[in-house]
């Protein structure tokens, strides 16, 4: 995620990213410690590594969804009240994140012992059950889908409706606003299948107070890969 402060059928073209909504979120994490196989099994990423290693960026690219979705998660727990509950979620907007292949950094005031409690929670809960964790309504993919969705359907519009300058600006903001009320969910989509998967392969090495590349302060979460 970069978060910013943040179908119907099965289709064997995504049977990689496991696509499957013939049930609700909450109907798949209902019981929590009992991994649906429809959201992916723990070799799932292990298997297609060993398969396909002679790919070359793989297991980064493997490696950055499962960070991807433990810093979407690690956001949603520390802006959770103290008391525990799967159901309530709370965005703390003062907290944002940044994921690498090697582990994500964490913008925002908190503090170090809070968020390595945070981040071991977030990969206990992710792996046991609670997906609905990974996806983030700030994450950049949702801005990404949205850009996308808008200059395609302006497009459409444009090549569509006659080249009347009246009819061009009703097609534009026919474009601007159906992109803007089908980006959410589209773009919740794309991070459950595409851009974060479970980390069942990720373990915490440290946590560490540190400077990104653009010398933003910031607490970065180093991972690395296990089987």
């Amino acid at each position: 995620m970069n978060t910013s402060a943040s179908a119907k059928q099965t289709s064997s073209f995504f049977d990689f990213f496991n696509f499957d909504l013939t049930a609700s979120m909450s109907e798949k994490v209902a019981n929590v410690g009992f991994i649906d196989s429809d959201f992916g099994q723990p070799t799932q990423d292990a298997d297609l590594l060993k398969q396909l290693s002679f790919v070359p960026g793989l297991k980064e690219i493997l490696m950055l969804r499962q960070v991807h979705a433990l810093e979407h998660a690690t956001v949603w727990v520390l802006g959770q009240s103290t008391s525990y509950s799967s159901n309530f979620q709370v965005d703390n907007e003062l907290l944002s994140g940044l994921s690498t292949e090697q582990g994500f950094y964490l913008y925002g005031e908190v503090n170090i012992s809070n968020l390595r409690r945070a981040v071991t929670l977030a990969l206990h809960r992710l792996t046991n059950g609670e997906v609905d964790l990974a996806v983030h309504p700030r994450c950049g993919t949702n801005a990404s889908v949205a850009m996308l969705l808008t200059a395609g359907l302006a497009v459409g519009m444009h090549l569509l409706l006659p080249f009347r300058p009246i009819e061009q600006l009703v097609g534009l903001g026919l474009a601007a606003t159906t992109a803007a009320e089908i980006a959410p969910d589209i773009g919740a989509l794309a991070q459950r299948y595409v851009t974060t998967a479970i980390p069942f392969n990720l373990a915490i090495e440290n946590i560490t107070v540190t400077r990104d590349m653009w010398g933003r302060e910031a607490h970065f979460v180093k991972v690395r890969w296990q089987e």
